[in-house]
């Protein structure tokens, strides 16, 4: 594995370096568009409507365009946003790990200490799994703000972004609006029937039958010779382009805990002097008659 984004996990002023990896890939078999009389190689290029050329990739910007007017938006001034720049995975806060939706779960990344010691990399981990909470996180990305859940596997810190409020659908279907009666041996049979397909998940039992079967076709047309030289229809195939550790752990946990409660405090007694204005007792009751007759006069 490569990895594809290195910075700094920050929470309170413990900070714990990192690269990041793609904990995920795709095993699809790779496949071409070529044209059925002669088999050859389908290509496309990006080519300028205003002058036809065909337009090199290191030239192209991207742009928005609100129905009148088109803005331009170039390289420079993306990498120009502030939180393009960032290289910190903050932590804002740690949840229950059950309050995570499933449904909002996207890519998932690997955390690798990247520091001469892993110590801070494995108190966090060993924090998250004896309170059994997960750390939400926001960074940037490739260009996007994104939030993230940071939790445990085996014995490394995953990072799987979460999708946006927004970006989930509310499900709404009439039908189940209906009323409908379920009777008790009806709902005992389909217990019967979930008992009798109970077992343990194992993911090494499941196979990719589609991607199994496309396989033993190809090489089914490759032993009976039913192919084309790969340089000849395809052409020569592209090559590929070839944060400062805290050094007194525990005292930067303390002075976060210190932190965290003076702020709690600090709320918890702005909160109470309001209570007591409001219940009219004791001295904040004086100011609160002084403007009171002063919107009289």
């Amino acid at each position: 594995m490569r990895a594809i984004w290195k910075g700094a996990l920050t929470f309170g002023l413990v900070n714990v370096p990192v690269k990041v990896y793609s904990a995920t890939e795709d095993h699809d078999v790779p496949l071409h568009q070529v044209h059925n009389k002669d088999g050859g190689r389908i290509r496309y290029q990006r080519i300028c409507e205003i002058d036809g050329e065909v337009v090199p990739y290191a030239d192209i910007d991207r742009a928005y365009d609100d129905g009148e007017k088109t803005v331009i938006l170039t390289k420079d001034d993306f990498s120009s946003l502030p939180s393009e720049k960032s290289r910190e995975i903050d932590v804002v806060e740690f949840v229950p790990s059950d309050q995570v939706d499933l449904l909002t779960l996207d890519k998932a990344y690997y955390l690798e200490p990247d520091s001469t010691s892993p110590k801070a990399y494995v108190l966090l981990r060993k924090t998250l799994e004896q309170t059994d909470r997960t750390a939400i996180v926001r960074f940037s990305l490739r260009q996007k703000t994104r939030l993230a859940a940071l939790r445990v596997r085996g014995d490394v810190l995953v990072l799987q972004t979460l999708l946006w409020a927004d970006e989930v659908r509310e499900a709404s279907f009439p039908a189940l609006d209906e009323s409908v009666k379920i009777s008790a041996k009806e709902l005992e049979m389909s217990a019967a029937l979930v008992d009798s397909f109970a077992a343990d998940f194992d993911p090494e039992e499941f196979e990719d039958e589609y991607q199994a079967e496309l396989r033993t076709l190809i090489d089914a047309k490759l032993a009976q010779g039913d192919a084309l030289d790969t340089t000849e229809t395809f052409g020569e195939a592209e090559q590929p382009a070839s944060g400062g550790e805290v050094i007194d752990l525990m005292e930067a946990l303390r002075a976060s805990v210190e932190k965290s409660r003076a702020a709690r405090s600090s709320k918890e007694a702005k909160a109470s002097g309001e209570d007591d204005a409001e219940s009219g007792g004791g001295q904040p009751r004086k100011p609160a008659k002084k403007k009171s007759s002063a919107k009289a006069s």
